[in-house]
């Protein structure tokens, strides 16, 4: 196989955050819809959570992209600065604080209330989680936070959201089905049609048994296993590997190095 395919198949599963990475799967698709018209309602706050790998970043990024207006917030120590530059101030202040913050959201006016969106919420201190709770009661911002779906969950929104009109979405990870329409669509994106065919449903088993449907997990696991079809490749002994389909072997040994299982 032609060496130019085996790098683009393998730069298919580098784990970055782009919205030109979003694979449409239906049910990926019919909760994308769902935070769509989520954050049309009079709500202040709309809860995105699910175990890491689920997509949660890609579903901000992809928001970010499809609306216009919106801000992605990432950086805590930058949150004051950026709302009131980004989204009331067009870049006005070097420096505020939160009172000068809340007194300029409050006597803010918009048609389409601005919508903040923040990743990782439960790295997020206590402190700050607070100010964006009384934020959002101004109703004049709105927020779509995502959070890492553990035990704790449930007390975080106890916690900060208890008395806040807020909906809740959670993502999963990717059943068999969903896991093949995954891979397949990465590869095709990226114009590696003939390695796409390479993965039918017995190979999908085995990597779904390794990576549960993990998306993050999945992608480290397929770009080691191109790495080692390029290895094999460069070393000339390409001919002895199965190109109609991935061997299980293969993928065994890309766990190995990616830990996903014990060497």
């Amino acid at each position: 196989m032609d060496i130019e395919v085996l790098e683009c198949s393998k730069a298919s599963f580098i784990d970055t955050v782009n919205h030109k990475g979003y694979i449409e799967i239906e049910r990926i698709s019919i909760i994308y819809k769902s935070l769509l018209h989520s954050i049309k309602k009079p709500l202040k706050m709309v809860l995105l959570y699910g175990r890491p790998g689920t997509g949660k970043s890609m579903f901000l990024t992809k928001l970010y992209h499809d609306l216009k207006s919106t801000t992605p917030i990432f950086d805590e120590k930058e949150f004051f600065r950026t709302v009131a530059n980004d989204i009331f101030l067009k870049g006005r202040v070097s420096s505020i604080n939160f009172s000068q913050l809340i007194k300029i959201v409050e006597n803010s006016s918009f048609e389409t209330i601005p919508l903040v969106l923040l990743d990782e919420a439960q790295l997020y201190p206590e402190s700050l989680m607070e100010k964006i709770r009384l934020l959002s009661d101004t109703r004049k911002i709105k927020f779509v936070i995502t959070l890492h779906k553990t035990q704790k969950e449930d007390l975080i929104a106890k916690e900060h959201f208890q008395t806040r009109i807020w909906e809740s979405i959670e993502l999963d990870s990717a059943s068999e089905s969903e896991l093949k329409t995954y891979i397949q669509k990465k590869l095709m994106h990226n114009g590696a049609i003939d390695t796409a065919n390479m993965f039918n449903s017995k190979v999908i088993k085995n990597i779904y048994k390794l990576t549960n449907g993990n998306y993050r997990d999945t992608n480290k696991l397929l770009y080691t296993l191109f790495e080692i079809y390029i290895s094999y490749n460069t070393a000339q002994k390409l001919y002895k590997l199965k190109l109609e389909y991935v061997e299980k072997k293969l993928i065994i040994m890309a766990a190995m190095h990616t830990g996903l299982i014990d060497g």
